[in-house]
């Protein structure tokens, strides 16, 4: 019997202090029946991602690799990176040490079992440790509730990372995002498709900016425009 595929999509940007353990631990997460295919797309690194990623490569079979010539946001990366997944399921996988990638083992649960399309790590209903920046927590809390507002369906963590789908979900989206305004593109396309989301709790390790976090308060207001966009555009 042939085995199903996890397709891991990792957007990369500057991120050499930490993107060989993540995939350490994403080698390291064994799901029953499954075979994994990781996906990393580099998007135009200015530090030594690029050769680090190389060195990877060389030891690691089921690596695809793909590289952005200039940069052009998180979100480009991982269009790039779902426009080459092969798997059944596709998830997203930042690459800091954030998140931890044996959640995947819960979150394709209620996929496998059919009783959703998609299934979000909600950060809310877990328990969030280290440095916590509190216009990122309130404001995606604010964004959650918009998502609600305009698209009557509950979400508690709307822009999390880990969002794990059916391939054919996520290849039905027609995503056009190039920043962060990704995330809540993809949950509004999902809704509005009528595809069925389910959120676990997860945990969670935020790092600072000076640690290399990247989002910014007014991807939160493109965030915002997005969503409202899109409940009205296709």
């Amino acid at each position: 019997m042939k085995k199903e595929k996890l397709s891991i999509v990792i957007p990369v940007y500057n991120e050499e202090k930490t993107i060989t353990e993540i995939i350490k631990k994403v080698q390291a997460v064994r799901i029953l029946g499954i075979e994994k295919e990781i996906i990393i797309v580099n998007d135009c690194s200015k530090d030594s991602s690029d050769k680090i990623i190389k060195n990877l490569i060389r030891k690691y079979k089921n690596i695809k690799y793909f590289e952005h010539k200039i940069n052009k946001g998180k979100g480009a990366a991982l269009r790039t990176g779902f426009l080459h997944a092969t798997g059944d399921y596709v998830v997203i996988q930042d690459a800091d040490l954030e998140y931890n990638p044996e959640d995947f083992k819960r979150l394709i649960i209620p996929i496998k079992d059919k009783k959703a399309d998609a299934v979000y790590g909600s950060r809310m209903l877990g328990k969030i440790e280290g440095f916590q920046i509190t216009s990122h927590y309130y404001g995606n809390l604010f964004l959650s509730f918009i998502t609600g507002l305009l698209y009557n369906n509950k979400i508690t963590d709307m822009e999390t990372c880990y969002k794990m789908m059916k391939r054919e979900v996520i290849k039905n989206l027609n995503l056009k995002s190039n920043s962060f305004d990704i995330e809540p593109e993809i949950t509004a396309k999902i809704i509005k498709k009528g595809y069925k989301i389910i959120e676990i709790p997860i945990n969670y390790k935020s790092r600072s900016f000076l640690e290399g976090k990247k989002i910014h308060w007014d991807d939160g207001l493109f965030a915002l425009w997005t969503l409202v966009k899109y409940r009205f555009l296709d």
